[in-house]
């Protein structure tokens, strides 16, 4: 079957990341088709990366779905609350919170005005080195700490998504230490407090272990979001991933659990 697809990704000049994401869309679909769980008694966090970036791929919604989504949540009789309400008490079923992963630059330029039209509190995970060194596919990829800054102030939540955005999964237990120190330590001394919430780079269940997660916590971290909800690593928050498939019927069946056990790249 590998060598069928490479012969496949030879004979057309596909990309593997454009595999990937026929995947994930055929799958979202279905999914969506297939009965629901059961209901949900707790609230559910979404997890977004940027709002009007293409260059993001699958993590990139436009702007004006992302509105759209947030008044069918809100048609729908929910209400948006901070994620960490939802992470320390579990929330009630028409909670619901948004975070975004990665402190893309279109948080600033999109989704803040949007989020504020509505009065919705929500959170953001930085990536330390991207916004100290800039982001590695170029400039204005990530917002600046001035920019950071300046959302925080306004009341938005900031956390920790590790130093270089490392598959914990992977490094050794030095390397991922390192890491989650290094980050907190460095959006202390430029915003003038240490986060006390961290989002899994990649954020599934296979990018994250328990020493992992126990040297978060004696780094300082309490809060420690995944991007899965059922399949999550122990110990950890549960978030929903939205992606730029996800239109009308594909949001429904999200706030709905349809995605509860799905894993982006599993």
């Amino acid at each position: 079957m590998k060598s069928s697809l490479k012969g496949l990704i030879k004979q057309t000049g596909l990309k593997r990341e454009h595999i990937a994401a026929a995947r994930m869309r055929l799958e979202r679909n279905v999914l969506a088709a297939l009965p629901r769980q059961s209901p949900r008694m707790s609230g559910r966090i979404l997890c977004y990366h940027a709002v009007g970036q293409p260059e993001l791929g699958v993590n990139d919604i436009s702007p004006q779905r992302f509105r759209r989504q947030i008044e069918m949540a809100i048609a729908a009789g929910y209400r948006f609350v901070p994620a960490v309400d939802i992470a320390l008490t579990g929330g009630g079923p028409k909670d619901l919170a948004i975070t975004f992963d990665d402190a893309l630059r279109s948080l600033r330029t999109a989704a803040a005005p949007i989020l504020k039209d509505f009065a919705i509190p929500w959170a953001f995970f930085a990536v330390s080195d991207w916004c100290e060194k800039g982001h590695p596919w170029g400039p204005d990829v990530v917002l600046s700490w001035r920019e950071i800054e300046a959302l925080a102030a306004d009341g938005v939540h900031v956390g920790s998504h590790s130093a270089t955005h490392a598959d914990f999964g992977k490094i050794p237990p030095a390397e991922a230490e390192e890491e989650l120190i290094r980050s907190r330590d460095m959006i202390e001394r430029r915003l003038g407090f240490a986060p006390t919430t961290f989002a899994i780079p990649l954020g599934q269940s296979m990018n994250w272990t328990p020493t992992a997660g126990a040297l978060a916590r004696k780094a300082g971290y309490q809060v420690i979001y995944a991007q899965a909800e059922t399949t999550r690593p122990a110990d950890t928050v549960a978030r929903t991933f939205v992606t730029c498939f996800d239109g009308d019927s594909i949001f429904k069946a999200l706030l709905q659990g349809a995605y509860d056990s799905w894993e982006e790249w599993v």
